[in-house]
């Protein structure tokens, strides 16, 4: 049998959590604790539960994607419609649902950024936080501001993308392909390039980087 609220709420998840990266509200990049919601499941099972799962929640076209009907617009036209998932949840006889928003820190999820992955994220956060809501299962993590916490949630940052860390990381995967036994020119043909037009690939990135430092100096 299940804990009780009490017992539960008592119940310390910080050895069990992992650390996402996030920025304060003043921009500097601190260190949050999330529970993952397999871990989640088993430190349910571990404190009395039988049985224990979520599964998404489906709307009348048979999606578990919930959405709003007014469309929002960015000075980009870029648009999203503030998504959102719903899950249901049961431990033992016990049968609720929790809601949660897709979130891109405090950036909206735009309609040319959704994926399965960021909607299976919302969906894990919508079960760990309504079990923590419902159970008292990791509640102190909101209490303290910590978890997946609205506002905690990193937006993508652009700025630490590397162009050469990618020029690398292709450099690589080339390396790869001739310690393989592979000749430039079969590689060439492999990718339906010339060997002259594989080269040139390389250097786009360093074009790139002259590129981008003349637009940030504008």
């Amino acid at each position: 049998m299940l804990k009780s609220y009490a017992e539960l709420r008592k119940v310390d998840v910080l050895p069990h959590c992992e650390y996402r990266e996030a920025k304060d509200d003043r921009g500097r990049k601190i260190e949050v604790p999330y529970l993952n919601w397999a871990k989640c499941k088993e430190l349910l099972h571990e404190n009395g539960a039988e049985v224990v799962y979520f599964e998404p929640c489906v709307n009348a076209n048979g999606s578990s994607l919930i959405m709003c009907d007014q469309v929002f617009t960015d000075s980009k036209e870029n648009t999203n419609r503030c998504y959102e998932v719903r899950v249901k949840i049961v431990i033992d006889d016990l049968e609720f649902e929790a809601q949660y928003p897709l979130m891109n820190g405090s950036n909206p999820v735009k309609d040319n950024s959704l994926t399965q992955q960021r909607l299976w994220n919302a969906q894990t956060r919508a079960f760990v936080k309504g079990v923590a809501m419902r159970t008292g299962l990791g509640f102190g993590l909101w209490v303290s501001g910590g978890d997946e916490a609205d506002d905690n949630t990193p937006a993508e940052d652009l700025s630490s993308h590397s162009l050469f860390a990618i020029k690398e990381r292709m450099q690589i995967e080339y390396t790869n392909a001739i310690k393989k036994g592979m000749t430039t020119k079969e590689i060439a043909a492999k990718l339906e390039m010339s060997e002259d037009e594989v080269r040139v690939v390389f250097t786009y990135f360093d074009q790139l980087h002259r590129f981008e430092g003349k637009l940030m100096a504008l």
